[in-house]
C-alpha cells in the first residue's frame, strides 16, 4: 500500500429512512458526528428501494449496470416473480471490497444485515435466513460466515429477535440486537471495513407516516442505538460514516395496477384450491409492485404503446417509463419491465390482482415475503377486524408447536392502513438520503448515493475513482 493509504478501520452504518430533515433535537448522537465531521444530502437512485440503493452504494453504479432493478423482479427464464433473494451473485460488477483488496490483499470486511449478503466474498457476515422443513414450518434463524459466527454471538446476547425485524411486531429490538452484534464482531475480528444495517425507521414511517408526531420517538430510539455503536468503535480508533437509502413520504392511497391490467384482459390467474394465483407466464401483461414503482412486463411488444396509454390514464400514476425513458432514468436493464410505472405523490402500488377478497391467496393474510408477487407493507399490521387478534396468534403458535399445519393469518387486506412509502426520487434534498462522516472527505465529493463507493475507497487509499454520474 502507498504512503497515503489509511489503516484506520471504517464502520459504515446504514440507517434506512434517515433524512437530513430528521437531524436535530431528536438526534444528539448523529448531530455530534456531523459536528465532528460533515453532513450532506445526497441524490438518491431510482428506484429508491432497499436492494437497488444498497447495491449502488457498494458498487458505485446505477441499477442499469449492477442489475438490481428493485427488491424483486420477473425472472423471465423461470416465468416467476421473486422478491428478496439473497445471493450476492445477483449483483453485477465489482464491489467496494474487491477494489480495496487489490490495494491490500489482507483487507478484511464484515457485512452485517446488508442485503445480498449470502455468498458475498467478505470475511464475516450475518443475514436473516429461516429454515423451511418439508412439513411446512418456518423456523427463524440467521446465516453467517464463517460457520458458527452468529451462534457465538447469540450465546452472548441472546437469540436474534426475528419477529421484531419484520412483521407486525417490528420495532427497535432488532436494531438494538444488530448494534450489540456489531460491537462484538468489531471487537472480535477488528475488520478494516464493517458494514452495518439498522432497519428501525422503516417500520413506523410506513405504518403511521413521516408526519406523525410519534415518529420523533422512533428517531430518538435509532439515534440512541447508532450512538452506542458510533461511540464504541470511535473509542477503538475507527472512523464512521452514516448513510441512508431513501426518504419515506406520506401516502394515503394505493394503486391496484394488477387489477387494472386484469380488467383489461391482460393479466391471467390460475385457480388454485379456493383462491387465485397470478399466472405470470400466461399473462399478456402484469406488474411487479414495489412500493412506489412497478415493473410492467409485457409479452407482445406490439401491446406496449397501448398499455402505456392505459396506465398513463390511471389515477395515481405520474410517469410510465418506456425503453427510452428508462435509459434517462438509468434503469434500462434486461431485468426491468418493458414499462415502469411511477406513482404520483401520495400514492403507492399494491400487488393485489384478485377482484374479490374471497379469492385472495392464502399467503395474502400472512407474513410471506417470498410467495407474494410484490412488496406488501401490510405485513407491518395486525388485522384490526380480527377480535382478540393476539389470542388468535397465541392459538396458532400453539397449534404449530403441537405439529399442526396452520396459517398465521392475521395480516389485513386494507391498503388504506399504509401511511408512508418510497421508491420515487426525492422531491427535495431534505427528504432524500443523507451522508454523514466523522472525517470530512474533500469538499463536494459526495453528491449522490453512488459516491458512497468512492468515499469508502478514498478513506483507505487516499483516492477514489469517479462513480457513475447522472
Amino acid at each position: 500500500m502507498s504512503n497515503n493509504t489509511s489503516t484506520t478501520p471504517l464502520v459504515v452504518i446504514n440507517i434506512v429512512g434517515l433524512t437530513p430533515s430528521m437531524l436535530g433535537a431528536d438526534t444528539p448522537h448523529l448531530c455530534a458526528l456531523c459536528n465532528d465531521g460533515m453532513m450532506t444530502p445526497v441524490k438518491d437512485v431510482f428506484p429508491a428501494v432497499t436492494c437497488s440503493a444498497q447495491s449502488s452504494m457498494l458498487t458505485g453504479r446505477m441499477p442499469n449496470q449492477h442489475g438490481i432493478v428493485g427488491n424483486g423482479w420477473y425472472f423471465r427464464d423461470l416465468a416467476e416473480i421473486h422478491f428478496w433473494k439473497q445471493s450476492n451473485h445477483l449483483v453485477q460488477g465489482e464491489k467496494i471490497w474487491h477494489r480495496l483488496q487489490r490495494h491490500n490483499p489482507q483487507f478484511t470486511v464484515a457485512q452485517l444485515f446488508w442485503w445480498y449478503n449470502m455468498y458475498a466474498d467478505v470475511d464475516y457476515s450475518i443475514t436473516p435466513r429461516p429454515h423451511y422443513p418439508a412439513d411446512g414450518r418456518k423456523i427463524v434463524d440467521l446465516y453467517s460466515t464463517p460457520t458458527g459466527l452468529h451462534q457465538s454471538i447469540e450465546a452472548q446476547i441472546g437469540k436474534f429477535p426475528f419477529f421484531n425485524f419484520w412483521g407486525p411486531a417490528s420495532d427497535i429490538r432488532s436494531s438494538r440486537w444488530i448494534v450489540d452484534s456489531a460491537i462484538i464482531e468489531f471487537d472480535s475480528h477488528h475488520p478494516d471495513l464493517q458494514l452495518v444495517y439498522l432497519p428501525h425507521l422503516d417500520y413506523n414511517l410506513q405504518r403511521i407516516g413521516p408526519d406523525a408526531a410519534a415518529i420523533s420517538e422512533d428517531i430518538r430510539a435509532i439515534d440512541h442505538e447508532a450512538g452506542r455503536l458510533i461511540a464504541h468503535v470511535r473509542e477503538q480508533g475507527a472512523e464512521v460514516m452514516v448513510v441512508s437509502e431513501y426518504g419515506i413520504t406520506a401516502v394515503d392511497q394505493s394503486i391496484s395496477i394488477n387489477r387494472v391490467l386484469r380488467q383489461a384482459g391482460l393479466l391471467k390467474v390460475r385457480q388454485s384450491l379456493d383462491w387465485e394465483l397470478l399466472d405470470a407466464g400466461a399473462s399478456e401483461a402484469f406488474a411487479v409492485a414495489d412500493h412506489q414503482i412497478a415493473h410492467v412486463y409485457i409479452k407482445d411488444p406490439g401491446n406496449i404503446k397501448r398499455i402505456r396509454r392505459m396506465l398513463q390514464a390511471t389515477e395515481g400514476i405520474e410517469h410510465v417509463l418506456d425503453e427510452h425513458d428508462q435509459q434517462q432514468w438509468h434503469i434500462n436493464h434486461q431485468r426491468s419491465g418493458e414499462l415502469i410505472a411511477v406513482a404520483a405523490p401520495g400514492y403507492w402500488f399494491d400487488y393485489c390482482y384478485w377482484l374479490n377478497d374471497n379469492k385472495a391467496p392464502d399467503f395474502a393474510t400472512t407474513v410471506d415475503i417470498h410467495n407474494k408477487p410484490g412488496y406488501d407493507p401490510l405485513e407491518l399490521f395486525l388485522d384490526p377486524n380480527i377480535p382478540f387478534v393476539k389470542l388468535k396468534i397465541a392459538r396458532r403458535l400453539l397449534q404449530k408447536k403441537l405439529g399442526f399445519r396452520t396459517l398465521l393469518d392475521v395480516i389485513p387486506l386494507d391498503t388504506s392502513l399504509v401511511r408512508g412509502s418510497h421508491g420515487r426520487l426525492a422531491d427535495s434534498p431534505d427528504s432524500g438520503p443523507v451522508f454523514i462522516s466523522s472525517k470530512p472527505p474533500p469538499e463536494s465529493t459526495v453528491k449522490q448515493l453512488t459516491d458512497v463507493f468512492s468515499a469508502i475507497e478514498r478513506h483507505f487509499t487516499g483516492q477514489g475513482g469517479l462513480s457513475y454520474s447522472y
